[in-house]
Order: C-alpha cells, then sequence, then structure tokens
C-alpha cells in the first residue's frame, strides 16, 4: 500500500503517547512498520474493515516493540551488555504481535477486542 506517511506521522504524533520509535524512524521503516501493522490487523480482524486511524495507532506500538533494544527481546535474547550498561529481558514479556494490539484499534474496527465479562460463582 502508498502511504502518506505525513499523514500517518501527523496522527501518530497528536493522537499517541508513546510514539518516538516512530517518529524517528526513516521513511522506509515507517513503510514497513505501516505494512505489517496492516497485514496483522486484516489477517486478525479478516472480514472487517481496516480504517487507517487503527493502523495508525498499532505502528507505534510495533515500532517500540520492534526498536534497536526490544527486537533482541523478540528474538529470544535473554540479556546483554553495552559499555557497562545491563539490559536483562524477562520471559514473560516477549509476546506473540498479534497480542500487542491494543484494545482501542480493536474499538476503531468494531471487532471484539478478546476481553469478554464472564460470570464466576464464588
Amino acid at each position: 500500500m502508498d502511504w502518506n506517511l505525513t499523514e500517518a506521522s501527523e496522527y501518530i504524533r497528536l493522537n499517541t503517547l508513546d510514539n518516538e520509535d516512530f517518529t524517528d524512524a526513516d521513511d522506509e521503516r515507517k513503510t514497513a512498520i505501516l505494512n505489517v501493522a496492516q497485514r496483522t490487523l486484516t489477517r486478525k480482524y479478516s472480514g472487517y474493515t481496516i480504517p487507517n486511524e487503527a493502523v495508525y495507532l498499532f505502528a507505534p506500538v510495533l515500532a517500540a516493540a520492534f526498536n534497536d533494544t526490544n527486537k533482541l527481546q523478540q528474538q529470544g535474547v535473554a540479556s546483554f551488555s553495552v559499555r557497562g550498561m545491563s539490559f536483562t529481558f524477562k520471559d514473560w514479556a516477549k509476546k506473540d504481535i498479534d497480542a500487542l494490539i491494543p484494545a482501542e484499534v480493536a474499538d476503531l474496527i468494531g471487532a471484539p477486542s478478546g476481553r469478554q465479562v464472564k460470570w464466576t460463582v464464588l
């Protein structure tokens, strides 16, 4: 898909809080992030129309999850050090890409977010 990167960057800048990894990326990386966000949402919410705004809200989440440091965690690295600074990742923190989709993205699409209210008996 041909993305309007100016529109996407502006929307992300004004509507998300953790957006530095996306806004600091070059155009090629932004396009790749938007493509992966679109493809993931299309697969996860098959049969639903995916608005650009949903892709724009998911994109900075992916950018943060797969930035230079965090992508090592996604690749299975447990810890590393650089010039005396140590990073240790928790095994439980590694998530499947679908688990990164924010509930507000599902709301925009009009799909269930996967969380349901259930009755229990005490």
